[in-house]
């Protein structure tokens, strides 16, 4: 749980409820004018009414220039950021034609796949000219290609199960598999952080829904051995199933998952165990296997493995990889897999090759420079912000790295800042994140140089001064030969 200091409560709370108040006296505005002018809809209810996009117009709008920002290079450490301008108080926004090239720190290009690679790019471009652009079919009519299965072969093995499914988006992967594992009569208990795809995923299956504390194996318990004890509402018959859903690092916080003890805690009561590794497959592990190598959990504990091709393999989709007998299911009753067109023959072949190059395949040993690489940029960027007086979220070997912002005005001015000085970051805020809890979030990459690293934390650093967001006290530099003269008293 974030403490969030009590001042910076009260002022996030006041600027909110200013903000707010001031929208509704311009939404009040509005309805007095539309009152005395004509009415254009000609019968029809208004498309958005009320509070439905009160806080798009009135909150957003003011700062969208933020968010969506076009690029026009390659996701690499460095990228072209395209420059717009407004005329109209940020309620539309026109590309200027010029570009800034700026540090990428938003990106999810944990191994540095996403650029040109030398062994990677032939191969993608070799199956480009192959296979062409798309299969313009689904997997179950003309979409299935041998690199469509080979993907699959490459991906169970990598991950240590028995049999995987890919998909062409990994948003889908989740919103879409989770309707066919679970229906009515089952139960389904979410960390309380989890994804918003996780979220439709498990709505839009008609199970019941449960929520734990936030990375607590002890809440979880709690709540497995309450929903046991009372069964199904109003029956109060057995559960069906009980699948409960983690991910092996939360994208807005960089924590990493607890996973020996929610796995003892489902095995103690026999519920299934879904993990999200969309941000630690590929990324953390001694070869990239994710949160489960580097905990030390044995594979075979968990029941159904889900990841993303986005973040560390510089590609597109997802996969679920399990038992043969669930993939064989899923091939048979999965919507994504039966009408959504296949994921693209090269984007398989750039995730084929990427694996290839993380485990030495390609005959160098690159893969394992670039994880020791994501390790140690990783650890010396969170030491060092934390050592600034940044609230820092997340654990070690994360690359995921939110910095606490709170208040809804330096939400703007912390991205604003960032850009003038060339340096690209995301900020993130409600409804991603709870209301209070706005961020910054920096995703680092094994092509930051340390040059790359010390540049940006020179900039978060005076941006940070400016915009006032070290909640606590920096640790004072050591000035040379300090530490020898205290040897010396």
């Amino acid at each position: 749980m974030i403490a969030i200091p009590y001042l910076t409560a009260l002022t996030t709370y006041f600027s909110y409820g200013l903000l707010f108040a001031f929208g509704q006296l311009r939404d009040f505005g509005r309805k007095l004018m539309d009152w005395f002018s004509s009415n254009n809809l000609q019968g029809y209810a208004p498309i958005c009414l009320g509070l439905e996009d009160f806080y798009i117009r009135r909150l957003y709008l003011r700062i969208q220039d933020c968010f969506g920002r076009p690029i026009a290079s390659a996701p690499d450490a460095w990228f072209d950021v395209v420059e717009r301008h407004s005329n109209d108080n940020n309620k539309t926004l026109k590309r200027t034609g010029k570009v800034s090239r700026c540090l990428n720190l938003g990106s999810y290009n944990y191994l540095g796949f996403a650029a040109a690679d030398e062994y990677c790019t032939p191969r993608v471009v070799e199956s480009l000219e192959k296979y062409s652009p798309s299969t313009c079919s689904s997997r179950v009519d003309g979409g299935t290609t041998a690199l469509h299965e080979e993907l699959e072969e490459c991906v169970a093995n990598y991950v240590g199960k028995p049999a995987a499914l890919v998909f062409g988006m990994g948003y889908v992967t989740n919103s879409a598999i989770l309707p066919v594992l679970v229906g009515k009569g089952s139960l389904i208990i979410s960390d309380s952080l989890n994804h918003n795809s996780i979220v439709n995923g498990a709505r839009g299956s008609g199970a019941i829904i449960r929520v734990f504390q936030h990375n607590i194996p002890s809440h979880l318990e709690e709540v497995l051995r309450e929903q046991i004890a009372e069964g199904q509402p109003r029956t109060h018959r057995p559960w069906k199933k009980i699948i409960v859903i983690v991910e092996g690092i939360y994208s807005m916080e960089g924590e990493l998952c607890k996973l020996p003890e929610i796995i003892a805690i489902c095995r103690k009561y026999k519920a299934y165990t879904y993990l999200d590794e969309a941000h630690s497959i590929g990324a953390v592990g001694k070869t990239g296997r994710g949160v489960c190598e580097l905990l030390g959990v044995d594979t075979a504990d968990i029941d159904i493995m889900m990841g993303t091709f986005t973040k560390s393999f510089g590609s597109c989709g997802g996969y679920i990889a399990g038992s043969k007998e669930l993939i064989q299911y899923l091939k048979y009753t999965c919507p994504a897999h039966l009408y959504a067109t296949s994921i693209s023959p090269p984007a398989a072949q750039q995730i084929i090759s990427a694996i290839k190059v993380i485990l030495g395949e390609d005959g160098s040993n690159r893969g394992a420079r670039k994880l020791a690489q994501i390790r140690e940029n990783s650890n010396f960027f969170r030491s060092e912000l934390q050592k600034m007086g940044f609230e820092v979220l997340g654990d070690n070997d994360s690359p995921v790295m939110p910095i606490m912002l709170y208040n809804p005005a330096k939400i703007p001015a912390f991205s604003r800042e960032c850009l003038k000085q060339n340096v690209a970051v995301v900020t993130v805020a409600f409804p991603a994140t709870p209301l209070l809890l706005a961020r910054a979030r920096i995703c680092i990459s094994a092509s930051h140089s340390r040059e790359d690293l010390i540049k940006a934390l020179e900039v978060i650093s005076r941006v940070g001064d400016l915009v006032g967001i070290k909640y606590f006290p920096a640790e004072p530099i050591k000035q040379p030969g300090e530490s020898k003269d205290k040897k010396a008293d």
